[in-house]
């Protein structure tokens, strides 16, 4: 059943297991950030121009014509940009900065950070940023050298010769984020696990549970001891083995849930 709102018993549950915590660790997935009208870019609605995500969301592409596919995160960071953290990131950065919560992604929107930046107000925002397993769309890293930076202002997709430039060693840069046929961030994912069998309870917001090894973060959890909280909006492979899950928008149901 999809969009069942939550069950005020497994609510209570929910909070309970939280409150009693000591540590917990959060999954996110697509789910939490389409409340905030981030596109998926994927299935039915997903093409831009002609061109699937699938297409251009790869190394092969980026060699190929490292021209359009710069032309569409482009366009897609214009889109993504304009977007703004809803209820969900608010709660679950507050949280963070109030006690000991390993927030864990698999979104590339930045609208973690945007909300520990905003919510932490004049104080410190690190103890809400995300561990950012698939990467960010707003941060740039070079081809050849790997190097990382802030994602520059304005990029002008025209030309080979007006795509931006390491300037470390003058390689091509690319968005940093994970594409379909690359492997994620060895250290990312190894802090990820370590934090979530830390973990009282691991919070699973917004995710199918379908795209490993994300997916199987929370099992890190559960094989330590610790028990699963899911809030989606239908159930997920991971449902048989929540202590609660809370079917409804993540929007509404985490104010209602982390208070």
């Amino acid at each position: 059943m999809v969009g069942r709102p939550a069950v005020t018993g497994e609510l209570d549950v929910a909070r309970r297991l939280l409150s009693e915590a000591e540590g917990v660790a959060v999954l996110s997935g697509a789910g939490l950030s389409a409340e905030s009208g981030v596109p998926t870019f994927r299935g039915e609605g997903g093409l831009w121009r002609s061109y699937r995500a699938e297409d251009l969301a790869t190394p092969q592409a980026f060699r190929r014509d490292p021209v359009l596919v710069w032309e569409w995160y482009a366009w897609r960071r214009g889109l993504v940009g304009a977007c703004r953290p809803n209820a969900a990131h608010r709660s679950l950065a507050r949280l963070a900065l109030e006690r000991p919560v390993a927030i864990v992604t698999q979104n590339v929107d930045g609208l973690h950070a945007v909300a520990a930046t905003e919510e932490a107000g004049e104080g410190d925002p690190t103890p809400a940023l995300p561990l950012e397993l698939h990467g960010n769309l707003f941060r740039d890293r070079c081809s050849r050298c790997g190097a990382r930076a802030p994602a520059l202002p304005d990029v002008e997709p025209s030309t080979a010769d007006s795509l931006p430039r390491c300037s470390v060693c003058d390689g091509l840069l690319r968005p940093d984020v994970v594409w379909f046929g690359e492997s994620l961030d060895p250290s990312v994912l190894q802090e990820a696990f370590g934090r979530a069998s830390q973990a009282d309870v691991c919070l699973v917001v917004g995710t199918s549970a379908l795209v490993h090894p994300a997916a199987s973060v929370p099992l890190s959890t559960l094989r330590a001891g610790g028990s699963l909280v899911e809030v989606n909006l239908e159930r997920t492979p991971l449902s048989p083995h929540a202590a609660a899950t809370l079917l409804g928008p993540a929007g509404e149901i985490l104010p209602r849930l982390l208070g």
